[in-house]
């Protein structure tokens, strides 16, 4: 499910963008999220978020030969397309999880 909202200030834009940018962008970006709250900037905090926890986790699965190449091609593409729908100003999640993301971090405010 496709989640579309008006479209996004530069600034909510630019705060979608970082957080997108390592764990420490993500920590820039939700710490200037709470100056400028908007939907479309905690949107991509968690798609970035579950990212995030998904690369940390995938160290382990990085060490099986082939198993781990895929999962570093898969976390590396769904980075590019969040990080791609943030700088376009769209809510769209990322490839297979992105709905997951919203639903598991929903509390994030």
């Amino acid at each position: 499910m496709e989640q579309q909202s008006q479209p996004a200030s530069s600034n909510a834009q630019m705060i979608a963008i970082v957080s997108y940018l390592t764990f420490i962008g993500w920590i820039i970006a939700f710490v200037l999220y709470q100056n400028d709250k908007s939907e479309f900037a905690i949107y991509h905090i968690r798609q970035s978020l579950g990212i995030l926890i998904l690369g940390i986790i995938g160290w382990v699965i990085f060490l099986i030969p082939i198993l781990g190449w895929l999962c570093a091609i898969f976390l590396f593409v769904m980075w590019i397309m969040g990080l791609i729908y943030a700088a376009q100003g769209e809510s769209k999640p990322v490839p297979l999880l992105g709905q997951f993301f919203q639903d598991i971090f929903k509390g994030i405010q």
